[in-house]
Parts: C-alpha cells; sequence; structure tokens
C-alpha cells in the first residue's frame, strides 16, 4: 500500500497523466476541488475531455443553472465552464480523458 497526502498534489488532481499523482494514468483525471465563495475561475471549455463534476458541498452557478449540494453536471467537449461560486464549494471533478492541454480560457 502506498500512502499520499493530497496537500502533496497539485491542485488537488491525484489520478491523471502528470506528476505528481498518487495514480499516473492517461485514461482519466481525478481530484478534489475547493472553492471559496466569490472565487474567480476562468471560464474555459475543453475540447477532447468529458468532465463529470459532483458537487459535494455548497452552491454555485454554471451556465446560469443554480446547483446544490449533492448535483452531479456532466460538460461535454466544447461546452463552456462559467462557474460562479455563491458559497464556498467542494467538488470532485473526473476528466476523461487525461490531458493537460486541454483546457481553453475564454
Amino acid at each position: 500500500m502506498k500512502i499520499f497526502k493530497i496537500a502533496d498534489m497539485v491542485k488537488g488532481w491525484f489520478v491523471g497523466d502528470f506528476e505528481s499523482t498518487a495514480y499516473r494514468t492517461s485514461a482519466c483525471e481525478v481530484c478534489f476541488k475547493q472553492h471559496k465563495e466569490g472565487e474567480v475561475w476562468p471560464v474555459h471549455y475543453h475540447k477532447l475531455a468529458t468532465e463529470i463534476n459532483y458537487l459535494i458541498q455548497g452552491e454555485m452557478t454554471l451556465q446560469n443553472k443554480k446547483l446544490v449540494a449533492g448535483d452531479i453536471f456532466v460538460l461535454n467537449p466544447n461546452e463552456i465552464s462559467d462557474p460562479v461560486f455563491l458559497t464556498d464549494c467542494d467538488l470532485i471533478v473526473v476528466k476523461i480523458p487525461s490531458s493537460t492541454k486541454d483546457k481553453y480560457e475564454i
């Protein structure tokens, strides 16, 4: 068994095709993200990856839709991600496939 600390992972990403990671694979990326209320996050999209998000805690809007704890939302390639964090938010994010050069800011 190997043990890792989330604090040692880059921006919360702990699975994917990059370093430092707990499990290296090109199949997907997985992270635990924490966002503060009002945090500005760049509007962006992915050309290759599908992104599956589970909002564990908090409230936010995306594409003018309100999301609350317990919501799962999926962004397909070329869909715009324009998050507004209404409260502190905790998310689990899965991207398929892993591609560190697949984020396009608008």
